[in-house]
């Protein structure tokens, strides 16, 4: 199992950083969802920046239910450089 998501803040349009469990920082692009659904609606980056830590399932999410899977927000996120 890969670590949980403890924090998330937005960098940039559609850009989120990423902290989790394990102490790893990541930038994960949500760019490649925004077309896909369920996520249409993260294109407004009033309602994008709501996002916030789903504290019992270690993820993110925002207010009408969109979230990830914890492994791919893991997985596909890269390292930040700090």
């Amino acid at each position: 199992m890969n670590p949980r998501v403890t924090e998330v803040h937005v960098m940039r349009p559609y850009q989120l950083a990423l902290t989790f469990a394990n102490g790893e920082r990541k930038a994960f692009n949500c760019e490649p969802y925004l077309n896909k659904g369920f996520f249409v609606q993260l294109k407004n980056l009033e309602y994008f920046n709501q996002v916030r830590v789903m504290q019992s399932g270690g993820t993110i999410h925002w207010p009408n239910g969109q979230d990830f899977c914890p492994d791919t927000l893991y997985l596909a996120s890269e390292n930040l450089k700090e």
